[in-house]
């Protein structure tokens, strides 16, 4: 399997595999590379819709002459943890950056919210950012002020009273149900316009039929996170025996915590939305 970067007629290959709607899988198989890598040249240029040949070519020989006259990472830069290899975990990051930015986050709002994300300890201040984007603080304070907004981000003080940037498994549970709190605003509004334009009328039975869809699917991305988020979110707690308990209700057995039974059912109450 050829190694190196990909030349300009792998390019126009894989160019003309996205255009006939060939899967990565078969362009990467006919051009002897791994999938892995036509995936990431495509999402990093463009996407299916508007990856080009021409255009992949010159934005690599740019990151190239950039690389050669600055390093990409400076001196202050944190290296990668347990032992990552730094230029597949960069890779990775240039393609979750564009995956954000193909649903529609600004380019930097997606480059912190990925650096967030890939970072073990899930928090950064902004500093902590700036060092590791080489960006300027102001980039900085724009993208977690946006962030922010969108409830993708939440703010908190550390021990040493400074501003912490944490994206965790609660802050994407927030960011969901403001997502479906935003969609349910659009059915009601779009209600709203049915008694002006008449019940009856083309227009208005174009609009209750929006806002039914909407409504079905603002409540079932309400249901489908607080399910998530009580099940997928729930971790094991140890026993003194050295076994692990449930975080929530009793088995679904009837038995209580200790093994015993209670007639048929356990003393704890079920966990709401956000236990765990």
């Amino acid at each position: 399997m050829p190694g190196g970067r990909l030349t300009q007629q792998e390019r126009q290959q894989i160019a003309l595999g996205v255009a006939d709607g060939l899967a990565y899988a078969e362009i990467a198989r006919r051009l002897d590379r791994p999938t892995s890598t036509v995936t990431r040249e495509v999402m990093r240029n463009g996407g299916p819709a508007g990856y080009r040949a021409d255009l992949a070519q010159r934005a690599t020989e740019r990151r190239t002459q950039r690389r050669g006259q600055t390093p990409s990472r400076s001196p202050q830069a944190p290296e990668p943890a347990h032992g990552r290899d730094p230029e597949a975990l960069r890779a990775y990051e240039e393609t979750f950056t564009t995956v954000l930015v193909q649903s529609g986050m600004p380019t930097m709002m997606a480059r912190v919210l990925t650096c967030l994300f890939t970072t073990d300890e899930g928090s950064l201040t902004a500093s902590e950012l700036v060092r590791r984007l080489q960006v300027s603080p102001a980039s900085v304070s724009k993208a977690i002020s946006y962030l922010d907004g969108q409830g993708l981000v939440r703010r908190e003080r550390d021990e040493r009273r400074r501003e912490r940037y944490v994206a965790d498994n609660d802050v994407w549970y927030q960011s969901m149900m403001a997502s479906a709190r935003g969609t349910a605003v659009l059915a009601e509004t779009a209600r709203q316009g049915v008694g002006i334009l008449g019940a009856d009328t083309p227009a208005a039975v174009r609009l209750e039929n929006i806002a039914r869809f909407v409504d079905f699917v603002s409540e079932s991305i309400s249901r489908a996170a607080d399910q998530a988020r009580e099940i997928l979110h729930t971790k094991p707690e140890s026993t003194p025996d050295g076994d692990t308990a449930a975080d929530g209700p009793a088995a679904a057995d009837g038995t209580a915590d200790n093994g015993t039974a209670d007639n048929g059912t356990a003393d704890a109450a079920a966990p709401g939305p956000g236990r765990g």
